[in-house]
């Protein structure tokens, strides 16, 4: 079973949405068998940075409100991480254009590191204050899980994945993708939002068994088996 998520690394609710999302795999009877593929999606593609501004200011600047709602905003979400396990520290945050960043994603998952990749941003990003819009500092990410550096620097610095990066892009607007996180279950069904764990639960389920359906009987008749026959 394939499931796409499209997400951006500096959107609060993708890293609770894959905390949720994780929970419900978890306790899938066929978790082995889940393919879980991250796609990339800029919520500000034509940010830019100002050097020193706060994600706070980023944040009212953007949406044309105050910075103290702007910080309302911030500890309503991180309410909403802690409920998953997830310490948000937006004093540390560094507002960030996620364009090289996703590239890196796309990186990882040619060495089959995705999921390390998208995991280790998330947490740069909303834990430890890293700078994503610094090409060096994307490169340190990749070497802690396990990228070549050098590879990771010139992949950066030529643009490898940007195409690919554009493609997911792409693919959002073709099937009208107007929020992130969005999952997308084997191309037939969707997710939008950070829904509950037993929302995902439900979905694996039934993608499954529509994927795997159970043999109807349509006579019964006398069988052998270990025990004997009957």
């Amino acid at each position: 079973m394939k499931v796409e998520i499209w997400s951006d690394v500096v959107c609060p609710f993708c890293y609770i949405g894959k905390r949720k999302f994780e929970a419900a795999l978890a306790q899938f009877a066929h978790r082995a068998d889940v393919q879980v593929v991250w796609r990339s999606f800029e919520l500000n593609p034509d940010l830019r940075p100002v050097p020193g501004q706060s994600v706070y200011q980023s944040l009212a600047q953007a949406k044309g409100i105050s910075e103290a709602e702007s910080r309302r905003m911030s500890d309503y979400v991180t309410q909403a991480a802690q409920e998953v396990g997830l310490a948000y520290d937006f004093d540390r945050a560094v507002p960030a254009n996620t364009f090289l960043a996703h590239q890196l994603i796309h990186l990882g998952a040619h060495h089959g590191r995705q999921d390390a990749a998208k995991e280790r941003l998330l947490a740069a990003y909303y834990r430890e204050g890293r700078d994503l819009n610094d090409p060096e500092t994307l490169v340190q990410l990749g070497t802690e899980i396990g990228l070549a550096a050098a590879e990771t620097r010139q992949a950066l610095a030529a643009g490898t994945y940007a195409a690919a990066v554009r493609h997911d892009e792409y693919q959002a607007r073709q099937i009208d993708v107007r929020g992130v996180p969005f999952f997308v279950f084997e191309d037939k069904y969707a997710v939008s939002g950070a829904q509950p764990a037993e929302v995902f639960a439900g979905v694996l389920a039934k993608v499954w068994s529509e994927s795997k359906p159970a043999l109807a009987a349509v006579a019964d008749g006398a069988t052998c088996g270990p025990d004997g026959c009957a």
